[in-house]
């Protein structure tokens, strides 16, 4: 089973290149953003208190996401693979996903690291923002938290999957297939 871990700051491009990835693997995507976004959208109490945090650009609770995570997972049970984009994204989930993985006879197979500078990141999700609609791609001060919580709480599970030599650096800037063809090759 390929089980891979997109990872990068907000703004990377983990949703697009995810997209590639699955079609290419035929992985199931398990994006946490998109699962909070259908909580928020139905209106939930699990959407209402995700929106509260999102909104500040903070995280929502690991108890809340891990048990979203093996719903998923569940529902999945016979996929060829996953893709896990926006999770894990702290070392108390990576240690949970590799856990409740172990449970299921799989594990990690690599994490794929998008690395963008920040000033870029900004941009992008600034002119996200106006097509999307999302208020947190609106607003640079929200941006930049979103960044500093990534980069304080986040950035850290490099060192737990580098432990694991489980990481690869990849190069986020170049053309949408430049850093596909980057991708492959750290999967391949």
């Amino acid at each position: 089973m390929l089980n891979i871990v997109l990872f990068g700051p907000p703004g990377a491009g983990k949703g697009t290149q995810s997209e590639k990835l699955i079609e290419a693997y035929e992985l199931v995507h398990l994006s946490t953003g998109d699962i909070f976004r259908g909580e928020i959208k139905a209106g939930t109490e699990l959407g209402l208190k995700a929106k509260a945090l999102i909104d500040k650009g903070e995280l929502v609770p690991d108890e809340v996401t891990i048990g979203m995570v093996v719903n998923k997972l569940d529902q999945n049970a016979d996929a060829k693979g996953f893709i896990f984009d926006g999770f894990p994204r702290t070392a108390a989930q990576a240690e949970a996903l590799d856990r409740i993985l172990e449970e299921k006879g799989t594990g990690i197979t690599s994490m794929l690291s998008l690395e963008v500078e920040e000033e870029e990141l900004v941009k992008r999700l600034l002119n996200r923002g106006k097509d999307s609609g999302r208020a947190d791609d609106q607003d640079e001060s929200i941006i930049r938290n979103r960044i500093a919580v990534y980069n304080k709480e986040t950035a850290p599970l490099k060192d737990f999957y580098g432990s694991q030599d489980k990481l690869h650096a990849i190069e986020g800037i170049g053309t949408l297939d430049e850093v596909f063809g980057r991708l492959r090759a750290a999967i391949n």
